[in-house]
């Protein structure tokens, strides 16, 4: 069977684990082979029975298990988080595009949910030897995700952490793109990565060309068909279903005008993004 075709049809899994990292924020764990191969950045289609599907970005991968994490933010969301280990989803995928290490040195900046899908991009990173350094912002202490075990690859590989809050409850006060950038104007790193939301993105973006230096980053758009039929992720002339969700700085520089600018809404009308 082609891959894209197995890929595509749904599977029932189990709710094996549930983890609560932050209020209205869980990371779901089930078991399923195919989420197993999965790379860094790469997102799936998860049926809430009786509810919606809506793409999530895979976080965690294992030997046997894959994990989602979410934040409630609608009603699908809601009701994903108020399941039980032993629950019953539908999944589709893993799609897109993912993040690919490049160089010997990275920058890694994720604001708020965002940061689910750059923790195994920062596994990764350190299993290639690349010297990695991570900026989490979000507006205040009690939203920081992945604290512990950001900290446990400090311990264990030299991973350097920065915790950013818009109201300095937790470590430094500010925006994580204004630590980017003093981190930019002090060294040289060869790739920056990037997750959150599209103001921040481009902030990057304007910081990597500023210096010549490579970024990748994941959008996020409404997905509906998570296979580039149904046109609702269009941003320029790609789909982020299909040509994303990850995208290089060669892409970014082609839809650098929509960028942060607009979006699709569920009509496929193209209107602002209120950030």
């Amino acid at each position: 069977m082609d891959w894209h075709i197995k890929n595509n049809e749904m599977r029932i899994v189990k709710i094996s684990k549930i983890k609560a990292e932050a209020p209205n924020v869980k990371t779901i764990f089930f078991e399923d082979e195919l989420c197993v191969s999965a790379e860094p950045g790469q997102f799936l289609m998860v049926w809430i029975p009786g509810v919606d599907e809506i793409p999530l970005s895979i976080s965690s991968v294992s030997e046997r298990s894959a994990s989602v994490t979410v934040k409630e933010v609608g009603e699908a969301t809601q009701a994903l988080n108020g399941m039980e280990i032993g629950g019953i989803l539908g999944i589709r995928g893993p799609f897109g595009s993912h993040f690919k290490i490049m160089g010997k040195s990275a920058l890694v900046v994720g604001g708020g949910i965002g940061v689910a899908p750059l923790l195994m991009l920062i596994t990764k990173l350190l299993d290639n030897g690349v010297e990695t350094t991570v900026i989490e912002g979000v507006k205040t202490r009690s939203e920081i995700l992945f604290h512990d075990q950001l900290r446990a690859l400090h311990d264990e590989h030299g991973l350097k952490v920065i915790f950013t809050t818009d109201d300095g409850s937790y470590g430094v006060k500010g925006m994580a793109t204004d630590v980017a950038e003093k981190l930019l104007s002090e060294r040289r790193y060869d790739s920056i990565y990037a997750c959150g939301k599209e103001a921040m993105i481009c902030k990057l973006y304007s910081l990597a060309e500023k210096h010549g230096i490579p970024i990748q980053a994941s959008l996020e758009r409404i997905m509906r068909c998570a296979i580039g039929i149904c046109g609702s992720c269009i941003v320029g002339k790609y789909r982020v279903c299909k040509d994303g969700p990850v995208f290089d700085s060669s892409q970014l520089r082609e839809i650098k005008e929509e960028l942060g600018r607009f979006r699709r809404n569920f009509r496929g009308e193209r209107v602002p993004i209120e950030n």
